[in-house]
């Protein structure tokens, strides 16, 4: 919505770059598509490389206590 209400202002500032932004944002978006693939491949990697450093820590904290049950 915010984005949209941008849109709107800059289409009563000038419209004919207004309605370039909104010719261009599909290229745009579709310029910027393999770059956030990347961070979600990396940010899985990095997720990976945590709960590999954290194994041992975790073997070695033992079972978790089951709640108690009233």
């Amino acid at each position: 919505m915010k984005t949209f209400i941008l849109w709107l202002l800059l289409f009563i500032v000038s419209w004919p770059i207004a309605l370039l932004a909104l010719v261009l944002y599909p290229f745009v978006w579709l310029l910027l598509l393999p770059f956030r693939l990347l961070g979600i491949a990396v940010d899985g990697v990095f997720g990976l490389l945590r709960g590999i450093l954290r194994l041992p820590g975790r073997l070695l904290a033992g079972p978790r206590r089951a709640l108690r049950q009233s």
